[in-house]
């Protein structure tokens, strides 16, 4: 049996390995991007068919943004720009992204359950905003819903561990963050290459930690 990564794609073949995957302990984590052990998938053998009713609920529902995800929006799109050499748009969407920056409310703190139910929300509602992008034909929009989930998958996995460790899972240890996709990485160095988008460590920002 094999298992997926949600998140960088590795795979963990149990035929190659010591171990079954479900023996694994729930601490093990990805040797490649540090997903938690709960982002792995089976391997599925076939590419699973997007519903009629994913569609259909999708553009049934209201299409009005917040100002906070229109400015994750536009900053995804300029990235998406930024890969295909694209300046002027870039630069337009860097614009717009700004702009929604500074007129979204701002919210004196979230605590660590709120933001876990956030992230699970958006991870549950990229399916059919990419079933949308498909019927379009939009290979931009498509590329901009597979790296978002993907980041977004990352964060859950990073808040869950952070929700069983604390402050020790930081401890003496480095954020780094891709200036491409924004996938999110805890460790001393960079990895080598972005495990979303393939870019190469030097993408790669370091956060600067709040006193």
């Amino acid at each position: 049996m094999r298992y997926v990564c949600s998140i960088c794609g590795y795979i963990y073949d149990e035929s190659k390995e010591k171990e079954l995957f479900s023996h694994l302990p729930d601490s093990w984590q990805c040797p490649l991007c540090g997903a938690s052990k709960a982002f792995f998938e089976p391997e599925k053998t076939e590419m699973p068919v997007v519903e009629k009713t994913i569609r259909t609920e999708m553009k049934n529902t209201s299409n009005d943004l917040t100002s906070g995800q229109l400015a994750s929006l536009f900053s995804n799109l300029a990235r998406g720009f930024e890969k295909q050499y694209k300046e002027k748009e870039a630069k337009l969407a860097l614009e717009i992204a700004a702009y929604f920056t500074r007129i979204k409310p701002v919210h004196s703190s979230v605590s660590i359950e709120e933001l876990s139910v956030m992230l699970q929300k958006d991870i549950a509602d990229y399916p059919a905003v990419r079933a949308i992008a498909d019927d379009q034909d939009d290979r931009g929009a498509a590329r901009v819903c597979v790296w978002g989930e993907k980041v977004t998958r990352m964060l859950s996995s990073l808040v869950d561990q952070y929700r069983q460790q604390g402050e020790r899972m930081t401890a003496d240890k480095n954020i780094w963050i891709c200036s491409v996709c924004g996938f999110v990485y805890v460790g001393d160095l960079p990895p080598a290459l972005c495990p979303v988008c393939k870019v190469p460590e030097w993408k790669f920002e370091k956060i600067d930690r709040r006193a």
